[in-house]
């Protein structure tokens, strides 16, 4: 039996630490990124002017700790494991951020490639990183996302390793989930995002191709960590790439409906 995603939510606050990827399939999972409030709209606009690497599905409120993709859930201990941020340093990577939060953040919850996968799957698309019990591999691109304000820096993207034969029936299955990085950005040649080893991800795992595989690129809710970076926040919290907020939103409220050609 499947846990639910408050099961999950529970096992990760009593301190279960793993991937999130093939868990609570057919729920929604998101990126988190919280800031201080000074620095909440320039985030906003970043977000809003890269909508393919940062689709937000919630805000929270300052200082709150909920959101309403998960009733109940507190966002500083049900995440498996956290990235503690300090003038665009990675200061500490922990599974519990309570005694860290402050009154002045301001949380965007950022929709995962994750969410598509279940679709995915249920397509008959071999999933290798699932599969393989790793987390997915995550590359910095030579892509630059527009800034905003304050914010800058480089599109973040996960990569799949997809047989070439089902590579159009991925594309046409995430392009139809916008909201969660909808269609990959790239396909085959992984140079052509300045990426020179597939092998060696900026974060997450390798993950083993088979024969036939094409890699397939998409846009990736680790690009605001990436901006952290470049622009140097003095102060952020987010998920450590790959392990995420499993929310009780369905994955099928984001899927567009094609109309009726008839």
């Amino acid at each position: 039996m499947t846990d639910s995603p408050a099961d999950l939510r529970s096992a990760f606050r009593s301190g279960r630490v793993t991937p999130t990827a093939g868990l609570a399939p057919g729920f929604a999972q998101t990126n988190l990124i919280a800031v201080p409030q000074d620095w909440a709209y320039d985030v906003l606009l970043f977000t809003q002017r890269n909508p393919k690497p940062c689709p937000v599905l919630d805000v929270g409120d300052v200082g709150s700790r909920e959101t309403m993709l998960a009733p109940g859930a507190d966002i500083t201990t049900d995440l498996p494991l956290y990235r503690v941020w300090k003038d665009g340093e990675l200061a500490d990577e922990t599974a519990d951020v309570s005694g860290l939060w402050r009154d002045d953040l301001v949380a965007f919850h950022i929709g995962c490639s994750f969410t598509f996968e279940h679709p995915v799957a249920a397509a008959g698309v071999p999933l290798r990183h699932v599969e393989q019990g790793s987390n997915v591999p995550m590359f910095v691109t030579n892509r630059e996302c527009r800034p905003a304000g304050r914010m800058s820096g480089p599109m973040v993207v996960s990569m799949r390793p997809v047989p070439e034969h089902q590579v159009a029936l991925a594309a046409a299955i995430s392009a139809r989930m916008p909201a969660v990085h909808g269609g990959p950005v790239h396909i085959g040649d992984p140079a052509e995002l300045g990426i020179a080893d597939v092998a060696a991800p900026d974060f997450g795992d390798p993950v083993n191709f088979e024969p036939g595989d094409v890699p397939m690129f998409w846009a990736c809710g680790v690009t605001p960590q990436a901006a952290v970076m470049a622009s140097r926040l003095p102060f952020a919290i987010t998920h450590a790439p790959g392990y995420m907020l499993i929310t009780d939103t369905p994955d099928s409220e984001y899927v567009l409906e094609v109309p009726d050609a008839r």
